[in-house]
C-alpha cells in the first residue's frame, strides 16, 4: 500500500493495519510470547531463548517498539523489555471489536 493511498481509509483501518503488519513475522509473535509468558520485564537473552542472531532480535525489538507494543530501558549495556499493558488491551480490543462486529460465515448468509 503506497503512503498516499492511505488517505482513503479511515483512522482506525490504518491503525489495524499498521499493527497487523507488525504482528506479521513469527520472530515478533515468538517475542511478544516470552514476553507475556514472562508476566514481567524481562532482561534475558533472547538470543539463547529464540535461536535468532542478536541484530534480528534488535530490529524486531525496534519494530514492536516503534507501534508501541513492548516498552524498553536501558541500564548500561542491558536492555529491560515488557509488553506496553495500555498499547496491547487497546490492540486487543481493536481486533476484537472488529472480528466482533462482523460476524461471517456462521450462517447461511455465506456465498
Amino acid at each position: 500500500m503506497g503512503l498516499t493511498k492511505t488517505d482513503l481509509f479511515t483512522t482506525e483501518q490504518n491503525e489495524l493495519a499498521v499493527l497487523a503488519k507488525c504482528l506479521a513475522h513469527p520472530a515478533r509473535i515468538a517475542i511478544l510470547q516470552h514476553l507475556l509468558k514472562a508476566d514481567a520485564c524481562i532482561n534475558s537473552d533472547l538470543v539463547q531463548e529464540l535461536g535468532l542472531a542478536q541484530a534480528t532480535i534488535s530490529q524486531h525489538l525496534k519494530e514492536l517498539k516503534a507501534i508501541g507494543l513492548i516498552k524498553g530501558t536501558i541500564d548500561g549495556v542491558s536492555m529491560n523489555y515488557c509488553i506496553n499493558p495500555e498499547v496491547w488491551i487497546n490492540m486487543k480490543n481493536t481486533f476484537n471489536e472488529m472480528f466482533d462486529k462482523h460476524s461471517c460465515c456462521g450462517g447461511d448468509s455465506c456465498c
